[in-house]
């Protein structure tokens, strides 16, 4: 099993000889190509393992530039989803989502890329795989080159306005042998030594070590491009992958399946499963950051937790937090923590009802956790507050002692200098101006002094300050198209050859403040009126382009992590 790795230079100890087998003798009884994942690709190597910084993931969906799976139909939308436009008609699915019959004149079809750079995809033939009988339709940016049974090839054709729009659409299916288990690859593969670069065929790689993406899909599973952009980092966070903002899972069962037709969707119902977290970490060997949904049953936390407990590396520790932000209303988690909490009479102030709820629920968790771990060594377990107002921060530590039984207390600090007076910069030269000027709520130094009572709060409380997100915040949220001022010259501050050093500066601050892990906001992802979150603009994007993504590589270079335990 370790040999196929023999120009990493891995030192395999006996921990993770024991892992592997432990894992295979695991994953056997969940599926197949899992087990083959990891015979194939058994331990990925994170470049820096005493990093400084952790990475946010991005949501599943159809425009999602840091493309993490080779597999483009898993961040696709599900097809009912879709309707009116490319599903109409009486459609029955079966339980994973995949169309079983459709009534007389009932099509069932899905958008998989939309308004994607032509830049964050690689260009060519994409084999489409499936199982069962029918007939399929594609409709935008592709074109159908070949057609057998089985199997379609589909050329991706961005056009002038440089922007991937495509679709797949289900004209009609064998009840009996219904369309299933549609995949759609990107060309090329990897070669079995190195799972982080894409390579266009055979010839790229020595005799033998060549994995194409159409014959190996379940095993290769991710993007080499987000892989490579994954690996630096000391642990990832998984709150946007998960789906949990405005999450509606409760049982367990309602979780994400492997089988599920796609992992994309609406704000509420996507996420992928935690097997393919799991399998992520292990194969980056970074930490995992799991964010349980805030109305989740303690069955669910527990079968959550005991998976994690058996198939993640012996060496990974994993983040444990109770849902993303509840301090802040415009989430459902908000509302709902401050009903709960008005409902046991926590407090007869709503705002403070919902945050002494949240400790509870959140210590109620990690006991779980720690229950199905035998104990909390394996285990950080976070809760998070306002990064400008430290009265949330001593109401949610301070509530039944709840700072015993947390490691770390996390805060989101971005810089960007006013939400009103963004819309009043006019160049790039205002931007940099309202970033850096400390008469502005939201500067890079007023954030820094935010950071620095946050960090004395904690260590009042003797729990370590850790950034859940953070970075520049950009933003205009009052602004309804990508286009629309200031949206264009956000996008270009970001650009600018400026933010590194703005970078270098923040995250040093946070250093010399006494902050601990940074969780960087986000992983790869365009930049559009939501923001300009990624440290890149798509995974593939050069380094010398991104002068936010060298920042954080030059930090992690120069600052290896730093507070107690780390690296362990």
């Amino acid at each position: 099993m370790l040999a196929v790795l023999p120009d990493l230079h891995i030192l395999i100890d006996k921990t993770n000889q024991q892992w592997e087998v432990m894992l295979k003798a695991t994953l056997t009884k969940l599926r197949p190509w899992l087990v083959a994942a990891v015979c194939i690709l058994p331990l990925m190597v994170q470049a820096n393992p005493r990093a400084s910084l952790g990475t946010n993931t991005n949501e599943i969906s159809d425009d999602d530039t840091s493309v993490p799976f080779i597999d483009l139909f898993k961040s696709a939308m599900p097809f009912e989803d879709a309707r009116p436009w490319t599903t109409t008609g009486e459609v029955q699915y079966d339980q994973y989502g995949w169309p079983a019959r459709m009534g007389a004149g009932a099509h069932a079809g899905t958008r998989f890329l939309s308004h994607m750079p032509a830049q964050a995809l690689v260009a060519g033939d994409y084999t489409v795989l499936y199982e069962g009988e029918g007939k399929l339709q594609y409709n935008g940016d592709v074109k159908l080159i070949e057609s057998t049974a089985g199997m379609d090839v589909i050329r991706l054709d961005a056009g002038a306005d440089g922007l991937y729009n495509a679709s797949v659409r289900i004209m009609s299916t064998n009840p009996n042998n219904y369309i299933r288990n549609l995949k759609i690859l990107m060309p090329g593969g990897i070669c079995r030594n190195n799972p982080y670069q894409r390579v266009n065929d055979e010839r790229q790689c020595a005799r033998g070590q060549f994995m194409a993406f159409n014959q190996y899909p379940d095993e290769i599973i991710y993007n080499p491009d987000f892989l490579n952009f994954m690996k630096d980092f000391s642990a990832i966070r998984f709150m946007n992958m998960m789906g949990v903002t405005n999450n509606e899972q409760r049982r367990w069962q309602d979780r994400p399946r492997l089988e599920q037709a796609t992992w994309g969707g609406k704000q509420g119902k996507r996420g992928v499963p935690v097997e393919i977290m799991v399998d992520l970490a292990n194969r980056a060997n970074a930490n995992p950051w799991f964010t349980m949904p805030h109305g989740v049953d303690d069955n669910y936390v527990r079968q959550f937790a005991t998976y994690v407990k058996q198939n993640l590396r012996p060496n990974l520790k994993a983040y444990v937090e109770y849902s993303n932000e509840t301090w802040n209303t415009i989430f459902v988690q908000g509302n709902y923590v401050r009903a709960e909490g008005l409902k046991l009479k926590l407090d007869t102030n709503a705002h403070r009802a919902g945050y002494r709820f949240y400790a509870e629920r959140s210590v109620q968790m990690f006991k779980i956790w720690e229950q199905v771990f035998g104990g909390k060594q394996r285990l950080v377990r976070v809760v998070s507050g306002w990064t400008v107002n430290p009265s949330v921060t001593e109401i949610i530590l301070g509530h039944k002692n709840t700072f015993d039984q947390v490691d770390a207390f996390g805060i989101a600090p971005y810089f960007f200098g006013g939400f009103d007076e963004i819309r009043g910069i006019r160049n790039v030269e205002d931007a940099y101006r309202l970033m850096t000027d400390p008469q502005y709520r939201y500067s890079l130094p007023k954030v820094l002094g935010y950071i620095s009572d946050q960090v004395k709060l904690a260590q009042k409380f003797g729990v370590e300050l850790i950034a859940y997100e953070g970075g520049q915040g950009l933003v205009d949220f009052k602004s309804s198209t990508d286009t629309q001022h200031p949206n264009p010259i956000l996008y270009a501050a970001n650009r600018d050859p400026r933010m590194y050093n703005l970078y270098i500066q923040f995250l040093q601050g946070w250093k010399k403040a006494g902050g601990g892990l940074f969780a960087h906001y986000s992983a790869p992802r365009a930049y559009r009126k939501f923001g300009s979150w990624g440290a890149k603009e798509y995974s593939a994007q050069p380094a010398a382009q991104a002068p936010k993504y060298r920042a954080l590589l030059n930090f992690m270079r120069d600052n290896p992590c730093w507070w107690a335990g780390c690296g362990r």
